[in-house]
């Protein structure tokens, strides 16, 4: 398990240089546990700000959902706005996605910076309906443009026919801010940067266990060595391995999984005339982009399984031949699955549970600016105070239910895609 995951990410890695192992005791201001985007923008943030900092990763950087994800970056939350909204109020809500806008700019300001021509691929992102649903997408897209001053654009059914060719799509609309990236280099590339403001960054060092002293927080790891800490964070999501099992017990380990294709740009930019992201607005829906070297990078399908399911490959190609069949025999190159943590509330949990324990994970669904967004605010929660992460107070820490939450999530999903079927079934119109 210590290696990555065989896929298009791994196989299109731009830097295969490992970080050292953590072999001595050592004591810094602070230890950031997990090395995935949290964990990495943490400890940047705190280094830039003058802390002595060490990252522990158990496997290596990027190794989980943050290498392995379908590379969206946009503004929002798991939970969507609407919820938020109905549960907190507009001002609260309004805070939230202010935010959340700072993480997508943290991720488009270190791509820019990074000039690495192996991290960005495309720009926006076109979320479209499987169903004849215009009024709906018309008011959605007018409040989050009136109210949050979101850059989103209405499309019509032509417009997204232009872009898309299948007549499984009708209405939708374009986030011009969002893009995409290749994850995996990114996490890679971010992890470089942090060693270079002065964190220390260490693979293959798992821990074990956490504990206070009466002076300061003891971190063990799996090679007997120990890190003692002023502060610590966790930033480990599906992957916690029973060090904090009040935080595990909250994260529900969901599998997604992802394909890529032979390369064949001709076919594929024929078919998707669109190059950003492109999501469908179902409960259970999917989500793709072309890679930029003519490969279609295809994700869907959730289960709160932990290994693979069988003929994975086969169930996304049926998948994809459902909206576009003119893609006939198109090869499958590689497929993989990884795991999002979730929470039952669809939000993540980012904040502190006693003195200088922190947690920044739960990001499932929409990490890639929240993992960024929360780097932030708890770099400067420890580094100047600043007590901007209280606004995710309301989401605690929730049990999750174990085995019994699993199997509810799975039935959930399975419950989502019925009702998938039915709307279509109810309101298409060819």
């Amino acid at each position: 398990m210590s290696d990555y995951i065989s896929g298009y990410y791994q196989q299109s890695l731009t830097d295969r240089r490992d970080c050292k192992v953590l072999e001595t005791h050592c004591a810094v201001d602070v230890c950031v546990v997990g090395g995935g985007l949290a964990g990495l923008t943490t400890a940047r943030e705190l280094a830039i700000g003058g802390k002595k900092v060490v990252l522990l990763e158990q496997y290596k950087i990027g190794w989980g959902a943050s290498g392995r994800n379908g590379g969206f970056v946009s503004s929002g939350f798991a939970l969507g706005m609407p919820a938020l909204e109905k549960r907190l109020g507009f001002r609260h809500a309004k805070a939230l996605y202010d935010l959340s806008v700072t993480g997508l700019e943290y991720v488009a300001d270190r791509v820019r910076d990074f000039s690495d021509d192996g991290l960005k691929t495309g720009d926006g992102w076109l979320s479209v309906s499987r169903h004849d649903d215009e009024n709906n997408i018309r008011r959605s897209t007018s409040h989050m443009v009136d109210a949050y001053g979101a850059p989103l654009r209405y499309c019509d059914i032509a417009t997204v026919r232009r872009e898309l060719k299948s007549k499984r799509y009708f209405q939708g609309c374009i986030d011009s801010s969002a893009f995409h990236i290749h994850p995996l280099n990114y996490a890679r590339r971010l992890a470089e940067d942090a060693q270079q403001h002065g964190a220390i960054v260490y693979e293959q060092s798992g821990v074990i266990n956490l504990f206070y002293d009466g002076l300061e927080w003891v971190v063990e790891t799996r090679s007997g060595n120990v890190v003692r800490a002023r502060d610590v964070v966790m930033c480990g999501s599906a992957y916690l391995q029973k060090v904090l099992p009040k935080i595990e017990r909250a994260i529900l380990p969901v599998a997604t999984y992802v394909i890529t294709t032979i390369p064949e740009p001709d076919m594929l930019d024929n078919i998707i005339g669109y190059d950003g992201c492109i999501a469908d607005t179902r409960r259970a829906g999917d989500y793709y982009r072309k890679t930029g070297n003519g490969r279609l990078l295809w994700g869907g399908r959730i289960s709160t399984r932990r290994s693979e399911p069988r003929k994975l490959a086969g169930l996304l190609k049926k998948d994809i031949l459902s909206i576009y069949p003119e893609f006939g025999d198109l090869k499958i190159e590689s497929a993989w699955s990884g795991l999002m943590g979730y929470c039952v509330h669809k939000m993540p949990l980012i904040g502190n549970l006693k003195p200088g324990l922190w947690v920044a994970t739960g990001f499932g669904g929409h990490g890639l600016n929240t993992t960024a967004m929360a780097g932030k605010l708890i770099a400067s929660a420890i580094g100047s105070g600043d007590d901007q992460y209280k606004l995710f107070d309301p989401f605690k820490a929730m049990w999750g239910g174990g085995v019994l939450g699993r199997s509810a999530t799975q039935i959930a999903y399975w419950h989502m895609q019925l009702k998938d079927k039915w709307d279509e079934r109810r309101k298409s119109k060819a």
